[in-house]
Formats: C-alpha cells, sequence, structure tokens
C-alpha cells in the first residue's frame, strides 16, 4: 500500500533539488537565501513529522524572514531560450497540452481504480494486491495525482527529446518567477485548520446571530454565500474559509434551524467561496502566478478582470441555494 508520507518524501525531494540548483546558480544574486528558502520547505515535506508543532512552527517563520526580507531571487537556469521555446510551439502545436492533460486522466481513472465506484448497475471495484488495496482510499486522489505527474514529466521529456535535468531546471525556473506566492494556498490552509480548532467558527456565529433576523432564511443565505466569499479572499482559499463559516453559519443557521440539505448547502457554500479566490490577490496559484508567467505590467489585472464574473456568480450561487437547498 503506498502511504501518504512516500508523496510527501516524492514532493520534498523535487523542493530539495530545486534548492541545490538554486546554490549552485551562480547568475542569481541571492542564491544562498533562495536555496535555503526551499531547502527548509523541503525539509517540512522530508521531515515534517519528526520535528513536532514547535519544529515545523519555527521553520515556516524562518521562511517567512527570508521571504520579507527580499531574501529570493532569480536565477538564470540553464534550459531552453525563448526563441527555443517559440519555435518548439510552433512545431508541436495543441499537442503540447497532451502531458497535462495525462495528469488529469490518470489522476481521474487512478482514483476510480483506487476507491472504486457504483452508478446505478455498473460497479467497479478498487484495484487490489495481495488483497489490499494499492493505496489507502481516502488518499485516492493524491497518490493518483502523484503517479499522473510523474508520468506525464516522462511522457514531456520523451516527446520533446529533453535532458533528464530539464523538468527539474524548468520547475526551479517557474519557482523563481513565482516567488515565496507559490506556498500560499498551502500556508493559509493551514492558517483556516489552526482558526477552526480555535473557535472562530464559534465567534462568527454569535455575531451572524446577533445581526441576522432569527425567521429570515434568506438573510442567513446571503450571510453565509457573502460570508464565504469574503472569508475566502481574506484567507485565500475556499477550503480555509470553509470549516470556519459553515461551523458559525452553515450548520447551525441553515441546516439545524432552517433544515437545509447539508449537501446542497455544503456544495453551493464552497462554490460562493471559490467567488471570493477570484476576488482576491492571497489567492496566489490564480490571480498572482498567471500575471508573473503572462509578465504583465498590472499583477492584479487578472484579478480585474475577473471581478465582473465572480460578483454575477456570488449572486447566482446565493439564489441557487436559497431555491433548491430548502425544499
Amino acid at each position: 500500500m503506498i502511504p501518504m508520507p512516500a508523496i510527501y518524501a516524492l514532493v520534498g525531494t523535487l523542493f530539495a533539488v530545486f534548492a541545490i540548483l538554486s546554490v549552485a546558480d551562480r547568475t542569481n544574486p541571492k542564491r544562498w537565501t533562495t536555496g535555503l528558502f526551499w531547502g527548509l520547505f523541503a525539509v517540512s515535506f522530508l521531515a515534517g513529522d519528526f520535528l513536532g508543532d514547535l519544529g515545523n512552527g519555527v521553520l515556516v517563520l524562518c521562511m517567512a524572514l527570508i521571504a520579507g526580507g527580499n531574501g529570493l531571487g532569480v536565477g538564470q537556469p540553464a534550459t531552453t531560450t525563448i526563441a527555443e521555446r517559440q519555435a518548439s510551439a510552433r512545431a508541436w502545436g495543441n499537442m503540447l497540452f497532451v502531458p497535462a492533460l495525462v495528469i488529469t486522466v490518470i489522476t481521474v481513472a487512478g482514483t476510480i481504480a483506487i476507491k472504486g465506484f457504483s452508478i446505478g448497475p455498473i460497479t467497479i471495484d478498487p484495484i487490489l494486491i495481495n488483497g489490499f488495496p494499492i493505496a489507502d482510499p481516502k488518499l485516492a486522489t493524491p497518490v493518483a495525482l502523484a503517479f499522473g505527474s510523474i508520468v506525464a514529466a516522462v511522457l514531456a521529456l520523451v516527446m520533446l527529446r529533453q535532458p533528464p535535468a530539464s523538468p527539474f531546471q524548468e520547475g526551479r525556473r517557474l519557482m523563481d518567477i513565482i516567488g515565496w506566492a507559490a506556498l500560499l494556498p498551502q500556508m493559509l490552509a493551514s492558517l483556516g485548520a489552526v482558526f477552526a480548532v480555535a473557535g472562530m467558527g464559534q465567534v462568527i456565529g454569535s455575531i451572524a446571530a446577533a445581526w441576522v433576523p432569527s425567521e429570515s432564511l434568506i438573510a442567513a443565505v446571503i450571510v453565509y454565500c457573502v460570508g464565504m466569499a469574503l472569508f475566502t479572499m481574506i484567507m485565500g482559499n475556499a477550503f480555509a474559509a470553509f470549516p470556519v463559516l459553515t461551523a458559525g453559519v452553515g450548520i447551525p443557521f441553515l441546516i439545524q434551524h432552517f433544515h437545509g440539505d447539508p449537501a446542497v448547502v455544503a456544495a453551493i457554500g464552497m462554490l460562493a467561496g471559490f467567488c471570493g479566490t477570484l476576488m482576491t490577490p492571497l489567492a496566489a496559484n490564480f490571480n498572482i502566478v498567471p500575471a508573473a508567467l503572462l509578465d504583465l505590467k498590472d499583477r492584479n489585472g487578472v484579478i480585474y478582470a475577473q471581478i465582473p464574473t465572480a460578483l454575477a456568480m456570488l449572486a447566482i450561487n446565493t439564489l441557487l441555494m436559497y431555491v433548491l437547498a430548502f425544499r
């Protein structure tokens, strides 16, 4: 059975290689601090279980000091030039998307193979080895995603006839461009878990109870949906906002008091949170990374373009929850 620590080890090894390549890159004026930053991140995956809560907390603070002190630089990895990449893009056309699509296909197929599923008369049993599943069904998706990423990287190497070091150099180039913002989703999701354990949901629930009319369903729905969007903008991650807002508003008001369908409330609540994702720079993987990769003059240009769509979808999600969750 493939355990989750194996996936952590894979990711940690990848960032350890990034750290080594960063230190070796003399074109990066901040190669030592850049290498230290990615090295600490690698340690969090490789040895996080052994460091404990205090050790991991100190590690994160050290990374924050490096990033806050402008300690990350941009190197010039030994990779293809812009002209070479443009020529390759013209030669391969849309076939360049095949490795990326392979990740999706293998992730979905692998999840099904590990967990199995049943729809009506169709049943697919999970794949077993000596009577045991390939991986813990709860970890089916990350295991399949890791496997799909490896297959896609090998496929890209074969297709494009690149040297074995190419994925590492290109990965480091991408990390140099994105910088510390690449870690925001993971850090903010962790912060959401801390808020939930600290009882932030109960605090928000008490505030909502004081301001929301007890018999107004539409007011409760608006508070939950808009609150999910706003808290997601603060946290940068809908998964971080979800446990806090659901514990404070979703469960006590919409589900227990107004007897809403928990599945509908949760699903549409997450969609409302995703509307906030489109409107915040803290969702770096969605909004800051594309601006950096496209070299936009306005780093918030992606956000400005998404705001009208996000507001429209937030209104639609609010209406859908009101109509569908309380039959």
